[in-house]
């Protein structure tokens, strides 16, 4: 014997099935045991014919919307309407209705301007830093700095045996560099024939 629970839980289940009512469903409902106290045997009955009726109606609604539903489909594809342009077209739709959206406009307008704004913070730093340096290699202290390097520089040259002849900052820099270069050993001073394999 069932409780309840177990019938009320059957009979709300008769309400989503999709399939028409069926002999052990009606015997069920009328096996549902109501709160007869307040009420009579022909009330029940007929509450009892209401509830048939009502499964009845939403069973053959679903089976409407079914069909209507395929014949949708159909039509749609008739038309060459594919779920992914479908999905493609609402993007479309969705994406165009956000950018002509006032916030979007001025969340554009806002981003806008912060970056003409960051962009003129870079401007203005980029000239300020080409000025410092320039600044800076115009200071005494730079230059104290650069004639110590030639000075440096020229006494090695004498010493190592090239002609001291000094001149700016970057040609000393140059000679050296271009010094090096020249006096990069190469591995040729083995014999051919010395070498491993």
């Amino acid at each position: 014997m069932e409780t309840r629970q177990q019938e009320r839980g059957r009979l709300t289940a008769g309400f989503l099935d999709s399939q028409p009512l069926r002999e052990a469903d009606e015997d069920m409902v009328s096996e549902v045991s109501l709160n007869t106290t307040n009420m009579t045997e022909e009330e029940r009955e007929e509450i009892l014919q209401e509830l048939t009726k009502l499964e009845e109606e939403i069973s053959t609604l679903k089976q409407v919307l079914l069909s209507k539903e395929k014949q949708h489909a159909e039509l749609k594809q008739k038309l060459g309407i594919t779920p992914l342009s479908e999905l493609r077209n609402n993007f479309s739709r969705g994406w165009h209705d956000m950018q002509t959206s006032t916030a979007y406009k001025k969340t554009s307008e806002t981003l806008s301007t912060a970056g003409q704004k960051t962009s003129a913070a870079f401007s203005n730093l980029g000239t300020t830093l080409t000025r410092k340096f320039g600044d800076m290699r115009n200071s005494p202290s730079f230059r104290s700095f650069e004639e110590k390097v030639e000075n440096t520089v020229s006494t090695i040259k004498t010493k190592v045996g090239g002609t001291g002849t000094g001149g700016s900052f970057e040609e000393v820099l140059s000679s050296a560099a271009n010094a090096s270069v020249q006096e990069t050993p190469t591995n040729n001073l083995t014999d051919p024939a010395e070498r491993p394999c």
